[in-house]
């Protein structure tokens, strides 16, 4: 895939290696039923996985754990304004 050639889509994620394992853990998230969540017309889950990255809807957390982003957070976060705690302390 050309798109595993790009420096961003390396980049996108963290590097080589953590790309790889998001690659990895997906693959088998998909090859145990899990649903796409991009709408390509293909069965190639190669395929799927890197659009899924490409459009931010997966990701490894910071313990390395396959993660999907909801669409809804980003909206919600758009609406809600940001909280701080600064001005509770006594």
């Amino acid at each position: 895939m050309d798109e595993l050639k790009e420096e961003a889509i390396v980049n996108k994620v963290g590097g080589r290696f953590k790309l790889s394992t998001l690659i990895q853990k997906r693959m088998v998230a998909l090859n145990t039923g899990a649903r796409p969540l991009v709408d390509l017309r293909t069965n190639d889950r190669l395929a799927i996985v890197i659009q899924e990255i490409l459009q931010d809807k997966i990701y490894l957390d910071t313990g390395g754990n396959l993660q999907t982003r909801n669409p809804n957070d980003a909206a919600r976060r758009a609406v809600l304004p940001e909280t701080s705690d600064a001005g509770d302390k006594e």
